[in-house]
């Protein structure tokens, strides 16, 4: 009879577990579009997209690109996640330190395993610096190259020269000329 009771007692138990929502603070990683932009659903199922702050991995068509997605993938993907920061950028995207449950620098991981450098432009940290100097004399991920290009270069390199300032030219159909009657 006990038996009976405590099934039934554990089922209900799971099933309020399951269905307890996270809290506000959490995201749970359900996208990733590249080494180093996720997409995150907050608990109200509104899916954000979340730029990584101080680094820049690869682009997907560079070197270790592909490399530096499947790393993210494997170390965040269908994980819950904090956020540190929360700045916009000018794509709307959100800035911050990701963060999983455990305690894992998600930034400072993809640095130190050699999948990101160190954006210095937007970062100033000293332990970044340095787990990106580890990463370099150990020649992990993208260091086994021997001069690699870091994305920003990358980004400005696939532009055409003299794009920014070329002025747009605008194409214009011909038009049918009118057929005037005259009777």
């Amino acid at each position: 009879m006990y038996k009976k009771y405590s099934a039934l007692l554990l089922i209900i138990l799971f099933t309020l577990w399951g269905c307890s929502p996270r809290p506000d603070n959490l995201y749970k990683v359900v996208k990733i579009k590249d080494g180093d932009t996720l997409g995150l659903l907050t608990n109200d199922n509104q899916q954000i997209t979340v730029r990584l702050a101080e680094v820049d991995c690869p682009e997907k068509t560079q070197a270790f690109g592909q490399a530096a997605k499947k790393f993210t993938s494997d170390l965040c993907f269908g994980k819950d996640v904090k956020l540190d920061g929360n700045t916009k950028d000018r794509y709307g995207r959100t800035v911050a330190l990701v963060i999983l449950t455990d305690g894992t620098n998600v930034n400072y991981q993809l640095v130190k395993s050699g999948y990101a450098w160190q954006y210095k432009a937007y970062s100033k940290s000293v332990e970044l610096a340095n787990l990106e100097q580890q990463a370099r004399e150990n020649k992990l991920g993208l260091w086994q190259d021997a001069n690699p290009t870091p994305p920003w270069e990358f980004r400005r390199e696939k532009k055409p020269a003299g794009q920014e300032n070329k002025p747009v030219k605008k194409h214009y159909r011909k038009r049918k000329p009118k057929l005037e009657y005259t009777f």
